[in-house]
């Protein structure tokens, strides 16, 4: 695996469609602007990437020059053919299982990707058993044509036929055909491409990616009900799309291809339960190692063929509806489950960085498990940290994350990976400071005084002030050790017991006539936002109080740098 830096707030995949360079018929003038580019004559673009590798050199300018020839091939020459598709011409992209030569894309978002070239191309898409199923159980699919979704359909046939382009000219296209709902509820297969080209070789695999990403999970991983109108909506695979997951804009966000193991109600202990009994009908263990749940799709799935470089649970939102009864008890059975189960995944990907998550949807109260689980497995390629509870003002269907919430848990969690792997980030997501101790300084020579109480259990710091100094900088609480990328930032506070105005700086330790931003806030549930320009790597955000009297508490302290959309 190649770690190559990546810049969150330029990548443009954020959409709920997949990045790919203007992949259209070449030309003689994108050849000419290719070749100058790589002789700094011209400058480079994001379309100079012909093959879609993320690197731009001799490769793409000899693959364009073949395909220009192919396309600049008299009309005559043409033929069209039928052509099955197999590991061999098409990127397989998740869990996907062949069966009498129809590949089935099972999990959420698993697909298959090539690119095109020829005058006119279709596909035929199947459905299996599921499309039978009451309307709302039906598996859903989209085909994509450079990065355009040109279909977009709940399955309700065994068989159809769709058009991916036809024309009087050749061109090249990258095509995918994605799995958009999830595998409880039935899963999409393709077969052959029918192709009218003069190409000897009209369709191709995608090249692989230098990141691959797996991500176990549930309803939240599968985009359950993104695409609902409100919370009042119940389940339905029209309104499940993996493209507006957290983990399929992650991987957008990293440049990675991606493979998912989700199952809306599943848990690691218990699956969702209504009565609080245990459900072990609807776990993730006993069928990680498989392609899919369902009968048909209970092969094992070749861990050494694709090999993940990250593995991402989020896992323990279904359990808490058992655990919350008695979490005295259970919540330490969780925790050993979810031992077990990282020790399962730790043997099916002995090189993977390992990262673990909850709390989008709350249970928070499972996460110290989370944390006392990952402490006994005692493997430092293993880290977890808490997911923000979603905001409740806007949700998806039956209360699940919308299309907002799950975008900031991709920045969140891209950021999280490229810690990991020891890749830079834009830190977009990260509560900046979060790791941060408030602080107090009180200058009694200029008259002030005060007594401070820190308390640890929820990072709050208390100034009761007796005397107020001769200026706002006697007495002062501070968060220290901030390191900022520039970029726009959110900062949020609490600060009650006074009223009116606080000023405040963002400022440089060591040199502290080194101001950043400067402003006042008012003293309840305050955000501010703020540009910073200079990048600011010893910063510190200071509260000044020193010509105020009484009692105050700072509380809630949170930076957050925002995305660039």
């Amino acid at each position: 695996m190649k770690k190559t830096a990546f810049t969150l707030s330029v990548l443009l995949a954020v959409t709920g469609t997949f990045f790919t360079p203007d992949t259209m018929a070449v030309s003689v003038a994108d050849v000419s602007h290719l070749a100058g580019a790589l002789t700094a004559r011209d400058e480079m673009t994001a379309s100079d990437d012909y093959n879609n590798d993320g690197r731009i050199n001799g490769i793409d300018l000899t693959l364009m020059k073949r395909d220009l020839l192919a396309s600049s091939a008299p009309v005559g020459d043409a033929r069209t053919q039928v052509i099955p598709l197999s590991e061999s011409n098409t990127k397989q992209i998740g869990r996907t299982v062949k069966t009498d030569d129809i590949t089935w894309l099972v999990q959420s978002g698993a697909a298959v990707e090539c690119t095109v070239t020829g005058t006119a191309a279709s596909i035929t898409i199947y459905g299996d058993g599921a499309v039978y199923s009451e309307e709302k159980y039906r598996p859903r699919y989209g085909v994509y044509v450079d990065g355009e979704l040109i279909q977009d359909v709940v399955m309700g046939e065994e068989e159809q036929t769709v058009s991916l382009f036809s024309g009087d000219t050749s061109r090249r296209a990258v095509v995918r055909i994605m799995h958009l709902s999830e595998a409880n509820n039935g899963c999409i297969g393709v077969k052959d491409m029918t192709v009218t080209s003069s190409s000897t070789d009209p369709v191709k695999a995608t090249p692989k990616k230098d990141l691959t990403i797996e991500f176990i999970g549930d309803s939240i991983t599968c985009a359950y009900g993104v695409e609902a109108n409100s919370q009042y909506e119940s389940f339905s695979t029209a309104t499940e799309n993996f493209t507006l997951s957290y983990a399929y804009l992650t991987a957008q966000l990293l440049n990675a291809d991606y493979s998912a193991v989700s199952y809306s109600g599943h848990g690691v202990l218990s699956g969702y339960t209504n009565d609080g009994t245990l459900n072990t009908d609807s776990l993730v263990p006993p069928f990680y190692e498989m392609i899919g749940k369902q009968k048909e799709y209970q092969k094992e799935w070749d861990f050494e063929s694709h090999p993940a470089d990250v593995v991402v649970v989020n896992l323990g939102t279904n359990d808490n509806s058992y655990t919350s009864l008695e979490p005295e008890t259970r919540s330490v059975e969780f925790q050993k489950a979810y031992a077990d189960f990282l020790k399962q995944i730790r043997a099916c990907n002995p090189d993977a960085q390992i990262i673990c998550t909850l709390g989008i949807m709350g249970c928070t109260e499972l996460y110290p498990y989370i944390e006392a689980a990952v402490e006994s497995v005692g493997d430092s390629g293993i880290t977890c940290y808490e997911s923000p509870v979603q905001s409740f003002d806007v949700l998806g269907a039956d209360w699940h994350p919308s299309p907002g919430t799950q975008e900031k848990n991709a920045y969140l969690l891209a950021d999280k990976i490229a810690e990991a792997l020891g890749m830079p980030s834009d830190k977009i997501g990260i509560d900046l400071a979060a790791d941060s101790r408030m602080e107090t300084i009180i200058d009694k020579e200029s008259g002030a005084n005060a007594w401070p109480y820190y308390a640890e259990w929820n990072k709050s710091m208390n100034v009761n002030i007796s005397a107020a100094g001769s200026t706002p900088e006697s007495i002062a609480v501070y968060v220290p050790n901030l390191n900022l990328p520039t970029g726009k930032y959110e900062l949020h506070f609490l600060a009650k017991g006074m009223t009116g105005e606080i000023p405040y700086v963002i400022r440089s330790m060591s040199q502290p006539e080194k101001i950043y931003v400067q402003g006042t806030a008012d003293t309840e549930l305050t955000l501010k936002a703020f540009d910073l320009e200079t990048r600011a790597e010893d910063a510190e955000i200071v509260f000044l109080l020193g010509e105020q009297t009484g009692s105050i508490t700072f509380s809630e302290v949170t930076l957050y740098k925002k995305a660039n959309l």
